[in-house]
């Protein structure tokens, strides 16, 4: 089994400001991590309501490969995600519950590199990010987060399995386009 942490914790305070780095993070089922764009409801995405934009991982080791493999340095605070984690497989936590320190949260979906992150870092060579750009999750508990805390998948994978059924239904039910 894996065993991880969480390096760096990083915010924004709106749509397009460059992130900060923040020395403990209070994260709110529902809302985000307290003081960043999607908390405060002004993220580039705010608007589609998805709790898969709560909170962002990605891993320190993709970063050091997008420096090796492509020659591209993408740091903390320009990869735009609020959590840098070490010793953490996320691709593997795609709709699968994991406790970050005290909090616990839900793997929704991967965060491919997008327009947005290119226009933002003004690099068009984030294709070394494609399945490697980080972890989209949902709060589920409220609490506070901290570099160093530990990152484990929870004993407990109920609750994850419950929210993926109820996706499917919801995505049964969208009409084809």
């Amino acid at each position: 089994m894996w065993k991880g942490s969480v390096i760096s914790l990083q915010i924004a305070p709106g749509e397009g400001q460059p992130l900060i780095n923040i020395d403990q993070a209070h994260a709110v089922p529902g809302r985000g991590i307290e003081g960043d764009r999607y908390y405060l409801g002004t993220g580039h995405f705010s608007k589609m309501g998805k709790a898969s934009y709560e909170i962002t991982l990605i891993e320190s080791e993709v970063l050091a490969a997008l420096k090796r493999d492509y020659g591209y340095e993408l740091t903390p605070l320009t990869a735009r995600r609020n959590i840098v984690t070490v010793g953490v497989p996320l691709n593997h936590l795609v709709w699968k519950s994991f406790q970050v320190g005290e909090v616990t949260l839900l793997g929704r979906r991967l965060c491919e590199p997008c327009f947005h992150l290119v226009q933002l870092t003004h690099h068009s060579a984030l294709s070394g990010l494609l399945h490697r750009g980080g972890l989209r999750a949902q709060i589920l508990t409220e609490g506070i987060i901290r570099p160093g805390d530990p990152v484990q998948i929870s004993d407990n994978q109920d609750l994850a399995q419950a929210f993926k059924a109820e996706q499917a239904a919801k995505e049964a039910l969208e009409p084809a386009i």
